[in-house]
């Protein structure tokens, strides 16, 4: 399975660009995983395809400790899903179409992140349920 992570809007502070690019990094030495900005706007529905399978990270998702994340990640690689596709929003979240053809909705937190952090905080998180998923130190 190869994750997709689409990032609407750019991600402006060069710290955070920074933290993305490591954890992007050591994702990679797990899973194919890719990354791609897009402009905000309606036209985000234009780079999901019929066969993908699409996860929003948004507010009104589901919530995963990170063991929790990681059993997740996991249910997807066992449904032979040859790709999926993360999608976050820009300042100003999604359009309703979006959410209409999303699969899955996940949440971070309870809390509101810029939508520059929720970005780190995810691959952050991701890198950590492979390193779970592996049986890797990391986690703890």
């Amino acid at each position: 399975m190869k994750i997709f992570l689409i990032n609407t809007g750019k991600t402006k502070l060069s710290y955070l660009k920074e933290g993305i690019q490591i954890f992007e990094k050591r994702i990679k030495r797990y899973i194919p995983f890719e990354s791609s900005e897009i402009p905000e706007g309606r036209s985000i529905v234009k780079y999901i395809e019929k066969s993908d399978y699409s996860v929003l990270i948004d507010e009104r998702g589901r919530q995963f400790s990170s063991r929790e994340l990681a059993d997740y990640i996991q249910k997807l690689m066992n449904r032979g899903l040859s790709a999926v596709h993360f999608f976050t929003g820009g300042a100003d979240g999604f359009f309703e179409e979006v959410y209409e053809r999303a699969d899955e909705l996940i949440s971070l937190s309870k809390m509101t992140f810029t939508h520059e952090m929720a970005r780190l905080i995810f691959v952050e998180q991701l890198y950590r349920a492979l390193t779970i998923l592996k049986g890797e130190p990391y986690h703890h």
